[in-house]
């Protein structure tokens, strides 16, 4: 009988806890090893999602495949069960393991066909991809709600969220601390370190000092939230009279010393120095002309002195670079069109598949609930369960929320990026050198200049653009670009 390996594994401590996936993989993939005249070694269970490598329980099955040669297969329920990341798949692979999917009809190996290899390959391919459009679906969900005025996460202090109406309320029990702590630094005369030892001793809450601080500028108690990096008008309760919020912001700003503000030049933090890497910093001559020259922090060095008009004319040269033919713009922009279409297909198709898990989860729900009833089950079990389920319901409603409004700015993004390749130049030489200076951050990160060049890094996806250009490959197909 060959040796082999038994791999199972469930996503979360809540798949664990319904008591039935893992003991249902386990079943199945004994009674495979016996069928198929397999002596198992050794089981190992992962409680842990497979997106990312480091998972505990793999990585010690690969470490006993390591000291155990004569022991080379492995036997998952299925793809996305073994692994949802190319390097685990390279891993096995590696080690020339022989991988068994029994649900799949699967046997993979470095003698399998193809074919075999290539459905694999795309198993593998679409296991990733779940993880990734779950967790697309799941931000989209969350700016919708933003978008709505709720804020999509746990409020801040004073304020809790109303699971069963899914709102956010204000909390008796603490909002009495955050009105005292805005009318004590509102006055002027409480530093935070009085404010928190007052707030420590009227209360007895143990709020550290920059807590304190970040609680008195959360804009969500004057009306607003921040949501990646957007502000967003709210529609929970104030808790705080708008007023006093102003006045606690007054006070924050008395406190702030005024700062020297240095002259700003317009390629400034935009180049270093092709000879020692120093920045190149600029200066202003006879009270007229500006002139750049590397900082010379690392010693003396051979870059000469450049006029900014100079300067301007040298770096413009870059974005003849990455200039699009008008025929290739025009392919581009139909195929992101097309995409565009292709993608709403997917979306409509991903709205069913959340619509159909929530209804299953409803009718468990019912279910159980008949269960607790007639005493099938616990009163505790069932909260539980319910809380679980609860929560599971609250990410397909945000991820269903981010599929209601179409979203077409990725494809109007690229159409824009597409047409600045094409008119870059163009737009450069009519600006002023600050005009200039911001077209050249959209396109560049870096440059390195020296007495007779300059070497640019571009930005995604102008590095793309460039590459080709460089290369000549424009090539007449749609696809091919």
């Amino acid at each position: 009988m060959r040796s082999a390996v038994i791999y199972a594994r469930v996503s979360s401590k809540d798949q664990e806890r319904e008591g039935y996936s893992i003991p249902a993989q386990l079943k199945l993939l004994r009674e495979y090893a016996q069928k198929n005249d397999f002596q198992i070694d050794r089981e190992f269970v992962d409680v842990e999602t497979a997106k990312m490598a480091g998972r505990k329980n793999f990585g010690e099955m690969v470490r006993y495949l390591e000291k155990s040669p004569a022991c080379r297969v492995v036997i998952a329920e299925k793809t996305d069960r073994l692994y949802r990341n190319l390097r685990d798949c390279l891993t096995l692979e590696d080690m020339d393991a022989e991988i068994h999917l029994p649900k799949e009809g699967q046997i993979i190996s470095k003698d399998s066909r193809s074919q075999a290899k290539l459905i694999h390959g795309i198993h593998v391919v679409l296991a990733r991809n779940y993880i990734e459009n779950l967790k697309e679906e799941v931000k989209k969900g969350m700016r919708e709600k933003a978008e709505q005025g709720i804020y999509p996460g746990r409020p801040p202090l004073g304020y809790r969220n109303n699971k069963l109406e899914r709102t956010i309320e204000i909390d008796p029990a603490k909002a009495p601390i955050v009105k005292r702590m805005f009318e004590l630094y509102a006055s002027g005369r409480f530093s935070l370190q009085l404010v928190w030892k007052a707030l420590k001793g009227e209360f007895d809450v143990n709020l550290s000092k920059s807590h304190v601080e970040k609680l008195l500028k959360n804009p969500f108690y004057a009306g607003t939230f921040c949501s990646d990096g957007r502000l967003y008008p709210g529609t929970h309760e104030l808790l705080i009279n708008r007023a006093i919020f102003d006045e606690v912001q007054g006070v924050f700003r008395s406190h702030n010393q005024p700062k020297y503000k240095k002259r700003e030049f317009a390629f400034g933090g935009l180049l270093h120095c092709a000879y020692d890497d120093c920045t190149v910093t600029a200066e202003i001559k006879k009270n007229r002309y500006i002139y750049y020259r590397c900082t010379g922090y690392r010693g003396k060095c051979a870059l000469p002195y450049f006029r900014e008009e100079e300067l301007g004319h040298r770096l413009g040269q870059i974005l003849k670079d990455i200039y699009i033919p008008d025929e290739i713009l025009a392919q581009l922009q139909r195929s992101l069109l097309h995409d565009e279409g292709r993608d709403e297909a997917h979306g409509k198709s991903e709205k069913e598949r959340l619509r159909c898990r929530l209804a299953q989860l409803r009718r468990r729900a019912e279910q159980a609930y008949v269960d607790k009833l007639d005493g099938k089950i616990t009163e505790a079990f069932w909260e539980a369960k319910s809380s679980e389920w609860n929560q599971e319901e609250q990410q397909i409603h945000m991820a269903l929320d981010g599929l209601k409004q179409p979203s077409p700015e990725k494809m109007w993004n690229g159409i824009r990026i597409l047409e600045l390749a094409n008119k870059a130049y163009f737009l450069y030489v009519k600006e002023q050198p600050a005009e200039k200076a911001e077209l050249l951050r959209i396109v560049l990160s870096n440059c390195k200049i020296d007495a007779a060049s300059v070497e640019p890094t571009y930005r995604k996806p102008f590095d793309l653009i460039f590459q080709r250009v460089k290369k000549e490959e424009w090539l007449p197909g749609l696809d091919s670009n």
